[in-house]
């Protein structure tokens, strides 16, 4: 089943249905792939509507255990999977190769993505930008491909007007959904979204959001992507970041005041980073059962 099927059916809009999706990684080592069942048994059982799969930079190993996952997730929980797809550090051969595995597993949906820039890795020529990916892909097979958004803008983008044509190119290019990079501020979203509509960026745009569970993690991640860090999201952090329980609680009210927040505004799903923590997902899912 392709991703853009489901926000295209008669029954999710009509019924104004809302898509629960995840993002989790493999393990960096294939014999811990054994051991990711109890998370997926967790996650599946919450029934989201799919799961992405990251991808890692350089060698083969990352493919193979992307794959891998995503085969465990569509034909043992049966769920379908989103893999996740980089293409600054592979040219044409290695994507093909990449291809060609996913037809074999019968996997549709692709994130196609530029990836981060890494100085221990050189970077090819075959494909300079995301929307390179997806117009490749687009020529490769009957794929569903998703592209990444920035609701703060990427770090390389010179301002949000150069952003968004960007995103119109993904979208021109191929891209049906797009699923956006983490955010803690919903008025960041929703202006990004207002500016989307504005250029005729008409695809599904579904936000990510992570909540905090691990102070250091969540500062990391910050100064990765560039996202803001609101004032009483501050204080959440500064007053439990040494107090593990206080900050798990704090954080999940945060996350979950985020997303009903979303969901009351017409948004057409949530797609939670999950870090590979089950709990976390099936804390989220159950203070929104009812609502999503």
């Amino acid at each position: 089943m392709k991703v853009s099927d489901i926000y295209g059916s008669k029954s999710f809009r009509s019924q104004n249905k809302k898509s629960l999706s995840f993002e989790i990684y493999p393990p960096k080592k294939d014999s811990s792939l054994k051991n990711i069942d109890e998370t997926l048994a967790v996650l599946c059982e919450l029934k989201p509507d799919y799961i992405s799969v990251t991808f890692g930079a350089g060698g083969s190993a990352n493919c193979s255990r992307t794959i891998e996952l995503a085969r465990k997730i569509k034909y043992e929980y049966h769920v379908e999977p989103v893999v996740h797809l980089t293409c600054l550090h592979y040219d044409k051969a290695e994507i093909d190769a990449f291809i060609k595995a996913l037809h074999a597993e019968g996997i549709q949906n692709i994130l196609a993505l530029r990836g981060d820039r890494r100085a221990d890795l050189l970077e090819k020529q075959d494909f300079k930008h995301a929307s390179d990916l997806i117009t490749y892909l687009k020529q490769k097979g009957d794929f569903c491909l998703l592209g990444a958004c920035y609701p703060e803008c990427h770090l390389e983008s010179d301002n949000r007007v150069s952003e968004i044509k960007y995103i119109k190119e993904k979208v021109n290019a191929g891209a049906e959904v797009l699923l956006s990079q983490l955010f803690f501020d919903n008025e960041m979203f929703f202006r990004f979204l207002e500016d989307c509509r504005i250029a005729e960026v008409n695809v599904p745009v579904i936000p990510g959001i992570i909540p905090v569970i691990n102070a250091s993690q969540i500062k990391r991640m910050v100064t990765t992507c560039g996202a803001t860090v609101p004032e009483r999201f501050r204080k959440i952090i500064d007053k439990y970041e040494n107090n593990r329980e206080a900050l798990f609680d704090a954080g999940m009210a945060y996350a979950l005041s985020q997303i009903i927040d979303l969901l009351v505004s017409d948004i057409e799903g949530i797609h939670l980073y999950t870090m590979n923590n089950p709990l976390v997902a099936r804390k989220i899912c159950e203070g929104i059962r009812n609502i999503i």
